[in-house]
C-alpha cells in the first residue's frame, strides 16, 4: 500500500494551482494572505515555501500579474492578480476539475470504506 501522506500530496499539486487562481479571481491578493486564506481550508493548507515558487511560475507562465505597493505597516507588498490568460486557464481547471470531481464520487458512492 501507498503512504496516504504521500497521496494526499499527489492530489493537492493541481489542486493548490487551481486554488491559487481561484483566490486571484475575486481580486489581488499579496502572497501571504494567499498563504493564510489557504490555511483555513481544509486540505489546502500550503506553505510559503509552496506558495511562493508557484505564483512564480503562473507568473512565468503569464497567468498572473504583479505589482509592488506600499504597506501600511512594514515593506512594500507584491499583490498578486489573474492576467487575462489566468481568466481562461481558471475556467478551463474548474471545468475539468468539475468534470473529474464528479466521476470520481460517482465512482465512489456506495463504496464501503470502513474495514
Amino acid at each position: 500500500m501507498g503512504d496516504p501522506d504521500s497521496r494526499t500530496s499527489q492530489f493537492r499539486k493541481g489542486a493548490v494551482e487551481l486554488a491559487i487562481l481561484a483566490l486571484l479571481a475575486s481580486g489581488e491578493l499579496y502572497g501571504a494572505e494567499i498563504v493564510d486564506r489557504l490555511a483555513v481550508l481544509p486540505g489546502l493548507a500550503v506553505t510559503s515555501g509552496t506558495v511562493y515558487p508557484l505564483l512564480g511560475r503562473l507568473k512565468k507562465a503569464a497567468l498572473v500579474d504583479s505589482v509592488w505597493r506600499e504597506s501600511p505597516v512594514g515593506p512594500p507588498r507584491k499583490y498578486y492578480r489573474l492576467a487575462v490568460a489566468g481568466k481562461r486557464d481558471l475556467a478551463e481547471m474548474a471545468a475539468s476539475w468539475r468534470d473529474l470531481s464528479s466521476a470520481i464520487d460517482l465512482l465512489l458512492q456506495g463504496v464501503d470504506t470502513r474495514d
